[in-house]
């Protein structure tokens, strides 16, 4: 057993009771934008309970020994604090108590806050409660995603997709009652689980090497803006005369890699100052390299989830099969793809 692996039970769990609050706001997405007068407001209040969630379970499970206690997660509550949100709180408050039914305000708002933590030496969670927030809103593909850092590398991963179905062949644009979950731990393996507690159907996912030469099969992301899709097209297009592209949103498309759905993920970027957030990929660089896939920026270098809260020293995200991540990383030179 390696060093991490104790922690797979209290993520899993941890990652399993958010998706359940985030499907039942999913379920009332009219009842909460009703409440709140704001029609994204359903991912918003996912968004936090999500994270209060997880705060609270890995506190509970993790609380006494030297388990990493530091969770550095995408949101905190000043919104949530501010009176003139009051709307928002009330509905947050009524999805997290779906899990944790003696939930206070006060202690919903701190435990959000636990997520304000510093991403130092030590290793620490990371945490994007509800990533894909169009996909989210549109009733498809969102996740969950929880990893542990150390060392400036992510060595445990826990990827929920509430709505993604198991069998390859299903369509991704509809949602799956059971959804998928995949649980990495680096030296150990992936893991693909049904997305509902309890379930006891698992398979471990080997690692595969398709052909260096067939066309690649590419998935990006439904909400165009968040990679430069005209380099993207260009990529594909020099390495496939009519390229394919598999539109799913959320971190969700790591697991459509590692599973050998898709060949590749591109996530360039669209201008010159942006910085990706580790908790976008922590989770899913383990479940990914698990599966025998490489995750490296545009230039082929391996992400540095050491600098904070940014994966400063990258740029862009390519995460492919072996077999095409050295024939995207060439295209991108030769197009001179910056």
């Amino acid at each position: 057993m390696t060093p991490t692996e104790h922690l797979i039970g209290p993520a899993s769990e941890a990652a399993l009771l958010a998706a359940r609050v985030c499907r039942t706001v999913q379920q009332r997405l009219e009842s909460v934008r009703a409440l709140t007068k704001d029609d994204r407001s359903p991912v918003t209040v996912a968004d936090y309970a999500s994270q209060a969630v997880v705060s609270a379970t890995l506190r509970e499970r993790l609380g006494g020994g030297s388990a990493p206690k530091t969770l550095v997660a995408e949101e905190d509550a000043a919104f949530l604090r501010d009176p003139a949100r009051a709307s928002y709180l009330e509905a947050t408050l009524e999805a997290a108590r779906t899990v944790l039914p003696d939930l206070t305000a006060e202690t919903l708002l701190d435990l959000i806050d636990l997520g304000a933590g510093d991403p130092g030496s030590a290793p620490f969670w990371t945490l994007d409660p509800v990533d894909g927030t169009k996909g989210f809103l549109r009733g498809q593909q969102y996740a969950i995603a929880l990893g542990l850092v150390e060392a400036g590398a992510p060595v445990l991963g826990v990827l929920a997709c509430p709505n993604l179905p198991v069998m390859a062949d299903a369509p991704v644009d509809v949602a799956d009652p059971d959804g998928s979950m995949y649980v990495a731990v680096r030296g150990a393996g992936l893991e693909e689980r049904l997305c509902v507690p309890g379930s006891s159907r698992t398979r471990q996912l080997e690692p595969t090497l398709p052909p260096a030469d067939r066309r690649i099969l590419a998935c990006a992301s439904v909400e165009k803006a968040h990679a430069s899709v005209s380099d993207t097209d260009r990529v594909l297009q020099f390495l496939n005369a009519n390229p394919d592209v598999l539109r799913v949103d959320s971190s969700a498309k790591y697991a459509l890699v590692a599973r050998g759905q898709a060949d590749a993920y591109l996530r360039l970027p669209t201008r010159a100052d942006y910085v990706e957030r580790i908790w976008d990929h922590a989770a899913g660089t383990v479940v990914a390299e698990e599966a025998g896939c490489i995750v490296s920026d545009i230039h082929g270098r391996r992400l540095d989830f050491s600098h904070g809260r940014g994966l400063e020293k990258n740029r862009g995200i390519v995460v492919a099969q072996r077999g095409a991540h050295e024939r995207i990383i060439r295209a991108i030179e030769q197009l001179g793809i910056k």
